[in-house]
């Protein structure tokens, strides 16, 4: 990389050299991995950040630290990416709309006329079902004609504003919990007549990831967790239940080597294959930031760009 270049932040580096990267499923680097609590940079231990009037330390966050005009970053957590493309737009694939492609795409691996259930119409819950016809299809194909790979996706969220960006995308059916007179799951195996084979949790909420997991189907089906989950209750499945045939696993940044495999989803990103404009829902002066974050914990924004 030189001056000039335009680069994506990546929450989750890749050094390529350590013992993960070299493994082709995986994608958590042992020394640049996501991490919440590391505050300083890997190559020395320290911060680069400090205050203009006491010069006390800023820490760093995320790898990242992208709240500021400029910042710091391992070479390991940024990305050269293709000029062409719009800065305001490529920033969503720095990890929702490509943690949920890569869910569908390199996680559960979509067939061809899968059922799906995704619970939780967010960034993620929407990128989920995008991706499921780009790479089924396999070709150029129509924004309309994004979702012919699956015979059928249910999206299920408890407001319903986000149903038509949800038809929009390709769910073709939709379930709100609090209407229901029946279980999610119940809903869910009979318009599937058994089940999907593909479950997608982005709502974060445990009772959701317990919906999600009985949705599939009893001998094929998966689960695949997305949601960030702050309670400290355990995952609600007993062991037996693994033995009907279902399983369950988890996606961090969709599963996708971040320096060595998201070129791939910004060409097809290029050549039209993904509408990264269904995910803007909002645009607010960085002072608005507070107004932003109240937007997304009132279900009312799916992604919001914040300008300097």
């Amino acid at each position: 990389m030189k001056a000039g270049d335009h680069v994506l932040p990546i929450f989750t580096g890749e050094c390529g050299d350590c013992r993960v990267c070299k493994q082709d499923e995986a994608n958590l680097c042992e020394r640049f991995r996501v991490d919440p609590m590391k505050k300083v940079m890997v190559i020395d231990g320290k911060t680069k950040f400090f205050t203009s009037k006491d010069n006390k330390p800023i820490y760093h966050f995320l790898n990242t630290s992208t709240f500021s005009e400029y910042t710091v970053i391992d070479s390991a957590c940024v990305l050269k990416v293709n000029p062409l493309f719009p800065l305001e737009k490529i920033s969503l694939l720095s990890c929702g709309v490509s943690t949920g492609v890569g869910a569908a795409w390199n996680v559960a691996d979509i067939q061809p006329g899968s059922t799906v259930a995704i619970f939780g119409l967010g960034a993620v819950g929407l990128a989920t079902l995008t991706l499921n016809a780009l790479l089924i299809i396999g070709e150029k194909v129509a924004e309309g004609a994004r979702v012919r790979g699956a015979s059928k996706i249910i999206g299920i969220d408890v407001n319903p504003d986000k149903f038509p960006l949800g038809r929009e995308a390709g769910i073709s059916e939709f379930i709100n919990p609090k209407e229901s007179d029946k279980a999610v799951h119940e809903r869910v195996r009979e318009i599937t007549e058994g089940g999907v084979e593909c479950s997608f949790e982005c709502a974060g909420s445990i009772e959701a990831l317990r919906e999600a997991f009985l949705s599939t189907n009893s001998g094929v089906g998966v689960t695949v967790l997305l949601g960030v989950h702050a309670s400290p209750q355990l995952l609600p499945i007993h062991p037996m239940e693994l033995f009907q045939g279902r399983s369950i696993t988890a996606s961090v940044f969709g599963g996708f080597k971040p320096k060595t495999q998201l070129p791939f989803l910004i060409t097809q990103c290029l050549q039209g294959l993904l509408n990264l404009d269904l995910f803007i829902s909002h645009q607010l002066p960085f002072h608005d930031i507070n107004k932003a974050m109240q937007l997304l914990h009132q279900g009312k924004a799916i992604r919001c760009l914040l300008r300097l």
